[in-house]
């Protein structure tokens, strides 16, 4: 046998006549609430939204200082309120420890 003929390459008979072959352009359509059933999605994100906007200047400002204070971003902090209930206090200082190794780890992992 030829070079040539040993590169030809053989027709698949899974792919339709016309087809290249190649990857569909379009990702399949995934709905945001991911593969699951629907359950309690806009509720949940409804009370996402309602407790991240519904805040007012004056606290938001307290929060961002507090914050500051115990070297956390608004973010981590007010988390820690909604989760929690408790305000953190410089005495916290496992549970702060515990923050600030979280957000190392998904600086990490957001890394590789």
């Amino acid at each position: 046998m030829s070079e040539i003929e040993d590169l030809a390459i053989e027709p698949s008979s899974t792919v339709a006549a016309g087809h290249n072959g190649g990857p569909p352009l379009e990702a399949e359509h995934r709905p945001e609430w991911g593969d699951g059933g629907i359950g309690n999605y806009f509720y949940w994100k409804a009370a996402h939204r309602a407790a991240w906007s519904n805040t007012s200047p004056g606290i938001v400002a307290f929060r961002i200082r507090k914050a500051e204070r115990l070297g956390l971003t608004y973010e981590e902090y007010t988390l820690e309120i909604l989760e929690r209930g408790r305000h953190l206090q410089i005495e916290d200082v496992e549970r702060i420890a515990e923050i600030k190794q979280a957000r190392a780890d998904r600086a990490a992992s957001n890394r590789i």
